[in-house]
């Protein structure tokens, strides 16, 4: 088959073009991915067409395929390279700076303070379950039963946001 002209190649693309996207759609999961796939196609068509124009169809379909699995391996490769530099930069955090170290000191001894003024078994409660103990293991160290533990959190909680509160300037 010869370079297609113009009005033949026009109608043989307003005859294929809604299948062609169509199958992309399918493959790719993407519409605006499909339409540009779909236009990488028909753009082969017009430059290297095929040599049995009676096997049009199956060959619009074998490239159609190849541009789209192409297209899903590129994504793929895209999401494993992004992912390794998540990995690699995610953890390598810029050191925190002196006025962030300043501000989480003066927060830590904020908070020991507004626990300093909490009941005993408040304190133990909060810095228990803060330190990762189950409500199980805090009932033991506390000498409750374990179903007592949430309310006892909740109000320890309530007291130390009730503590701060009054430390903390008021926002009108």
């Amino acid at each position: 088959m010869e370079i297609p002209e113009s009005e033949h190649f026009r109608s043989i693309f307003y005859e294929h073009y809604p299948a062609v996207r169509r199958k992309l759609i399918a493959l790719v999961r993407d519409e605006a991915a499909a339409d540009d796939l779909a236009q990488d196609v028909f753009l082969r068509l017009y430059r290297n067409p095929p040599d049995d124009p009676a096997a049009l169809g199956a060959w619009l379909h074998r490239v159609l395929t190849r541009i789209g699995y192409d297209y899903l391996d590129k994504k793929a490769r895209e999401r494993r390279l992004q992912s390794k530099q998540e990995l690699m930069y995610g953890t390598e955090a810029s050191p925190p700076s002196g006025e962030e170290l300043m501000l989480r000191k003066l927060d830590q001894e904020d908070v020991r303070e507004w626990l300093d003024e909490l009941p005993e078994r408040d304190r133990q409660a909060l810095l228990l379950r803060y330190s990762g103990y189950s409500y199980a293991e805090i009932a033991g160290e506390l000498g409750v039963r374990a179903p007592a533990v949430g309310t006892l959190l909740h109000r320890a909680t309530q007291r130390l946001k009730a503590t701060a509160s009054k430390s903390l300037p008021q926002m009108d």
